[in-house]
């Protein structure tokens, strides 16, 4: 199996399905989405083999599955690929988030002008970027589809999204993306012509440890700078309220589930291994970022009169306990870090899914325009008040391990204990108590708005599609709450031969294997 060229078909097939759904006239929009669902459902299959197959032993190689095409002969470019455990999860999130995300938005273009078919091609096409993101093994291959997946997702923000200032947070979304784009372009330069024209990031990774010095400073400012962006830490966040506002739900629940996840993967693989002196050296700033960034983002969530931009601030919240969970430097910490990302995609995704659910039943995401909804949608209410309580880490639930792993972790930190951050962050908890318990009483609870009563969608509660496209999320969410160990033993080899760079010998990593075609 792992001589077959799976990843390149994991790339190649959304890719193919996104120009077939894209061919297909807006009239038979029937047709769109269930090819659109095929080619997701077919990325799936192909994911699940490679997880299959996968080595999960502490000894396998870093990167699996390794392929390798000639890409660019007269610079020695190759179209190379390979997945290790980190991109394994995410690479599985991906692809079982987007044919869920496909169902969540099946009827919501029925009653607007917009294109069916271009809605679920651009949606293949996000896919396709966001996975070639996971499992590219080249740093100019991984930054082309960095850039490349901003194109999908701007369009279905600024054309598919609701509310009257989309434009504005496409054009937003997508200058802020480009800004750290730019400056990772400047850095993946400088980083070509130090090491004699080398982009293969496994020839990199072996070669002799670059000398700490300003230059190795200057390339992870450029290079952490775009990842922190697409992250977002704080105080790059801006973007993500007005993005997460705008987007429809099935696009928002792939832009905080996935894509935001890109940037805190590409530290784990690209800041650290390349940069191991720099990341050091910066690690107390972006601990004091992260720190702030949940204390803050919780503040302002509590302080939201809408749905959507609610969820958004609850997102940079938890990329804060993330950022901190990398940059601790313990193995507990990071295994955390990379099960957040994981667990806070289900959760996050299932959390936006379900205000998408309220929203299009009641054409608002204004919290005010709601009020005593669970006395007619008692399932809705009750998935909705399930997301809600996964998302602040409740014991039972799938973020609770990936909370606590990474709060563990950062009172043993690098730097002699991270007692007091741990503590200020540990403050996140309580906060995102309140605006998780406080957004569900004032949609939920409370005084039934006379205005729901006059709305024949408020009184339909979930429908078989909706329930059958909740009940995964739901099911996996309670499953690795409760038995989160396949999830470890994936990422702990590779978070291990990550963490060699910043306290042990690089010299000790597993050597790559896998088949080059030339």
């Amino acid at each position: 199996m792992n001589e077959l060229p799976l990843l390149s078909a994991l790339v190649a097939v959304p890719l193919i399905g996104a120009v077939a759904v894209a061919s297909i006239r807006r009239e038979h929009a029937e047709a769109a989405r269930w090819t659109a669902l095929a080619a997701s459902g077919l990325v799936a299959v192909i994911a699940a083999l490679v997880a299959i197959g996968f080595d999960y032993s502490p000894d396998a190689p870093w990167l699996q599955f390794t392929e390798s095409y000639a890409w660019v002969g007269a610079w020695d470019l190759n179209l190379s690929w390979g997945v290790d455990g980190i991109a394994l999860l995410m690479v599985l999130l991906t692809v079982g988030l987007t044919p869920i995300a496909m169902l969540a938005a099946w009827r919501d273009l029925d009653s607007v002008k917009r294109s069916v078919p271009a809605f679920f091609a651009l949606i293949l096409a996000l896919e396709a970027a966001m996975l070639a993101t996971f499992l590219a093994s080249n740093v100019l291959l991984f930054y082309f589809f960095f850039e490349a997946m901003l194109v999908p997702m701007y369009f279905l923000i600024g054309s598919y999204g609701t509310g009257p200032k989309k434009q504005y947070a496409a054009v937003k979304f997508f200058l802020y993306s480009l800004l750290g784009g730019l400056l990772m372009l400047v850095a993946v330069i400088a980083l070509w012509v130090n090491n004699g024209g080398v982009f293969d990031w496994q020839t990199l990774v072996d070669a002799e440890p670059m000398a700490a010095g300003t230059l190795q400073d200057w390339l992870f400012i450029g290079f952490f700078i775009a990842f922190a962006i697409k992250a977002p830490f704080f105080p790059f966040h801006t973007w993500l309220p007005d993005a997460g506002g705008a987007a429809p739900a099935a696009a928002a629940a792939l832009l905080v589930g996935v894509m935001d996840k890109i940037g805190t993967f590409a530290i784990l693989r690209y800041c650290i291994p390349l940069f191991p002196d720099a990341t050091q050296k910066f690690a107390p700033w972006v601990i004091a970022m992260s720190v702030i960034g949940v204390l803050y983002a919780a503040f302002v969530a509590i302080g939201q009169t809408d749905l959507k931009r609610l969820v958004a601030y609850t997102s940079i919240a938890h990329f804060g306990f993330i950022g901190l969970g990398i940059f601790a430097f313990t193995q507990e910490a990071a295994i955390g870090a990379v099960l957040y990302m994981f667990n806070h995609g289900l959760a996050t995704g299932l959390l936006f899914m379900v205000v998408g659910f309220l929203t299009i039943r009641r054409g608002s995401a204004q919290i005010a325009d709601y009020g005593g909804a669970a006395k007619t949608l008692p399932i809705l209410a009750g998935v909705f008040l399930f997301a809600g309580l996964a998302s602040l880490s409740l014991p039972g639930t799938a973020p609770f391990i990936s909370e606590f792993l990474v709060l563990l972790g950062a009172f043993n930190g690098t730097f002699g204990g991270n007692e007091p951050v741990a503590v200020l962050a540990t403050l996140g908890i309580i906060l995102a108590a309140a605006y998780v318990i406080w957004m569900y009483q004032r949609t939920m609870q409370g005084t039934r708005n006379p205005v729901l009563d006059e709305m024949p969608a408020m009184r339909r509660d979930l429908t078989v599609r909706e329930k059958a496209l909740v009940a995964p999320l739901v099911v996996a969410i309670l499953v690795f709450g409760f038995f989160p160990q396949p999830l470890i033993d994936a990422a702990q080899p590779a978070v291990d031969n990550t963490l060699l760079f910043i306290s042990g010998s690089p010299e000790d990593l597993p050597a790559a294997e896998g088949v080059t075609n030339e």
